[in-house]
């Protein structure tokens, strides 16, 4: 039987879109037919949306995206003011992002074990797989403590997952990340608010649960999901005028898309959202969420028709494409945080 070390010893290398000039390839794409021409679309749909000086871009992460390699486009994206609010799963954010920020790594699997042979193997060892991928279980139980540490430093109340990932990214900033990218911790800095509307589905989870039976009967850090949802239609109210870009679909795409109708509800009669892009691999048939087309998502006065494109094609090929195409076109150049995360936090929106 393998050791831990001799299967953890290939760490997974996250792409940098700023040292390629993708802008020809991707539109070369757009002479093309099929999946390379609507890719071309949405990144010209993205690069639009950050030449419009009105638009506030929500960011939008579902599946095992930092794992996977792109954990430094995300960064930039935020560092050069590409997004102005993460909606994410918690595992993108806590279990990888915040997990590699304490210093850990993902891992290349062999060939072999993509196929599942060798998981009785990698349980015995602690070692755990998404797909072609490894990530130490040992180390994933430090990321829950510290998720449990940072939650009984805070006052016992209802946090928003915005509030408690701003104290993760704080926690970066004070003791230093052992990265120089992180989500998390770029967030923090660029005042850019991420909502993890399902926070507990992670490591955030376990933390928060030994957090939550310590203090049986006595005051205690709790989540409020609907402040979460609050919050972002907030934002909303606040900056008519948005855009989605969401790689894969699930909560966060729905939870970003729903602000809509939710500042109806409200009173607010704002607009659906201006611009729309979607990377995803999920067939519309089955009637879930992830493969509904953003044409659909129109009949729910959600998204508008006009700037709307859905990419067809794995997020690991699609997302440097795109991104770099944007990143390399310049046009969001002059642009600034929005400062959304301190607005919510003074009430201010």
């Amino acid at each position: 039987m393998s050791t831990k070390a001799e299967l953890l010893k290939d760490p997974i290398q996250h792409v940098d879109i700023t040292r390629d000039n993708v802008v020809p390839l991707v539109e070369a794409m757009g002479q093309m037919a099929y999946s390379a021409r609507d890719l071309y679309r949405g990144a010209e749909i993205y690069d639009r949306m950050l030449r419009d000086r009105d638009c506030g871009v929500i960011l939008c992460l579902a599946g095992s995206l930092i794992s996977a390699g792109l954990k430094r486009v995300f960064a930039d994206m935020v560092r050069n003011h590409m997004v102005d609010a993460i909606v994410s799963t918690g595992a993108n954010i806590v279990d990888q992002d915040f997990f590699e920020a304490l210093g850990f790594r993902h891992w290349m699997a062999q060939e072999r074990f993509k196929y599942g042979l060798d998981d009785n193997m990698l349980r015995e060892l602690h070692v755990d797989r998404i797909y072609d991928t490894l990530i130490d279980e040992d180390e994933l139980r430090v990321c829950d403590e510290t998720i449990h540490k940072i939650a009984n430093g805070l006052t016992p109340r209802p946090y928003s997952s915005r509030e408690f990932v701003a104290e993760m990214g704080r926690y970066l900033s004070e003791t230093g990340a052992k990265t120089d990218a992180s989500i998390v911790l770029e967030a923090f800095r660029e005042d850019v608010p991420i909502f993890c509307p399902a926070f507990s589905d992670c490591s955030a989870g376990f933390g928060l649960v030994a957090h939550q039976a310590e203090r049986a009967g006595k005051p205690k850090v709790t989540l409020d999901s609907a402040k979460d949802f609050y919050e972002l239609t907030r934002l909303k109210v606040r900056n008519e005028c948005t855009g989605l870009f969401m790689i894969g679909g699930g909560t966060p795409k729905n939870f970003a898309q729903d602000i809509v109708v939710a500042a109806e509800i409200l009173g607010s009669d704002v607009p659906m959202h201006k611009y729309a892009v979607q990377i995803t691999v999920a067939d519309v048939r089955d009637g879930a969420l992830s493969g509904s087309t953003l044409k659909e998502a129109s009949s729910w006065g959600k998204v508008d028709t006009t700037y709307e494109q859905m990419v067809y094609c794995e997020a690991t090929i699609a997302v440097p494409l795109i991104v770099g195409y944007a990143y390399h076109k310049r046009g969001w150049e002059g642009r600034t945080s929005r400062g959304w995360n301190s607005a919510l936090d003074k009430d201010a929106v």
